[in-house]
């Protein structure tokens, strides 16, 4: 397996292009599902997890074709499988978008209960909550959900949880419904926005994306489109906690920091300087970072995919941050790893609290999930001597070429194959 090799204490320096935002590409590829005409995405990231949802569906009969330059094209004329099997779907939760457009545009669905990263339960009953309300009928059985509907129906829909996956794959579902649906609850972020904006492209009819209702009036067929993935947020909020943990100043292009706020705002008190234009931000630190303390939260909170980066840059802050990961119960994992290279971490249920250290020390650390992996390259770029990461699969599922990327800012940082 690979893993980074990474000699720290250089400050980084440079400009670097942040990639589509994985978590909007996944579920606007499985959107091409729900129509035979070609959807054209630019801005895809050419990660793992693209790499697995492309397979899928191309098993399913969807053309699916990657040009240069981050395109896309998606053709579902001759779909002969609505099926996602076991091997492909469990190393990617993801895998249960296909099952609102599926079933939404060919009556029926049979999709694998996901796997994906161990960082907590990650239950479909909402997801088949709602579907079941708008006519499907699903069971379990031997491990896949299988549904059928001659055609889905519009309903009143209010989750018992903000779902992420759940608002995504019910509004792709009511997209083709007959009549009105109305999502309560829905979640807000900007990801689910982006998929709304494609598929309204495609003709559907919604209104309220990214408040938490959003209202879908059924069509009869979707059309193909073009359309550009929106920049990954998390990955930019990575790169600057990684300025903010070993120093220097760096511009980030093909940013949309409009859907960072609360990521800029907690750097801002760690002390990072900012500015911000249309599509760059410019970031610089000079000296030690403060302790900032955070609850996540869903959008416009703050999000649990940047808990274990602000987590890595607060063990070497100057005082004492609280954290509370509100989202998942099992995402601390990166905690044991990051103390093997000195930081000071303790744990009580859902809350840690990192009093920071003056340096932190390279050691061999091991991945565990994607971000938990962003987390320990971040320490150790700013530790003192060599860190190997191992098992950095976890890392290519969601960051596209991290370390050249790196590279071109300055780090000393190399993959071992």
């Amino acid at each position: 397996m690979d893993k980074l090799h990474i000699e720290g204490g250089v400050a980084l320096e440079g400009e670097i292009t942040i990639s589509g935002a994985k978590n909007a590409a996944l579920p606007i590829l499985c959107a091409g599902l729900l129509t035979a005409d070609t959807l054209a995405l630019d801005n895809v990231p050419d990660l793992r997890d693209i790499g697995t949802t492309l397979a899928l569906l191309q098993r399913m009969g969807m053309h699916a074709e990657r040009e240069t330059g981050g395109r896309v094209r998606l053709r579902a004329d001759r779909i002969h499988s609505q099926e996602a099997p076991y091997e492909l779907v469990k190393t990617m939760r993801a895998s249960i978008l296909v099952l609102g457009p599926l079933l939404a545009r060919f009556g029926q669905a049979r999709v694998s209960l996901p796997g994906g990263c161990a960082i907590g339960q990650r239950p479909v009953d909402q997801h088949i909550k709602g579907l079941a309300a708008m006519g499907a009928r699903i069971r379990i059985e031997h491990g896949f959900v299988v549904a059928q509907a001659e055609r889905l129906r519009g309903a009143s829909i209010l989750t018992d949880m903000v779902t992420v996956t759940g608002t995504e794959n019910l509004m792709m579902a009511a997209a083709l419904a007959e009549g009105r649906t109305v999502l309560e609850n829905a979640a807000c972020e900007p990801e689910v926005v982006d998929l709304a904006e494609v598929l309204i492209a495609m003709g559907a009819r919604i209104e309220g994306h990214g408040t938490d209702r959003i209202v879908i009036e059924g069509v009869d067929s979707l059309h193909g489109a073009t359309h550009r993935i929106v920049p990954d947020r998390i990955e930019a909020g990575t790169f600057l906690c990684a300025v903010a943990a070993a120093g220097g100043r760096v511009t980030l292009r093909d940013v949309a920091p409009r859907t960072m706020g609360a990521i800029l705002d907690k750097l801002a008190d760690a002390g990072l300087a900012i500015e911000c234009g249309e599509d760059w931000i410019r970031a610089s630190m000079d000296g030690r970072p403060r302790a900032t303390s955070f609850r996540t939260s869903e959008y416009p909170g703050f999000p649990t995919d940047m808990q274990a980066q602000v987590m890595a840059l607060n063990t070497l802050a100057e005082g004492t941050a609280v954290i509370t990961e509100n989202i998942f119960e099992n995402r601390y994992m990166h905690v044991q790893e990051l103390c093997r290279m000195g930081a000071d971490i303790d744990i009580d249920g859902h809350t840690a609290v990192v009093t920071g250290v003056p340096e932190l020390s390279g050691a061999t650390v091991m991945a565990t999930d994607l971000r938990a992996s962003a987390s320990l390259v971040i320490a150790g770029l700013a530790a003192r001597g060599q860190t190997t990461v191992e098992r950095i699969y976890h890392l290519d599922r969601g960051y596209e070429r991290m370390e050249a990327k790196l590279q071109a800012l300055g780090a000393r940082i190399q993959r071992i194959r």
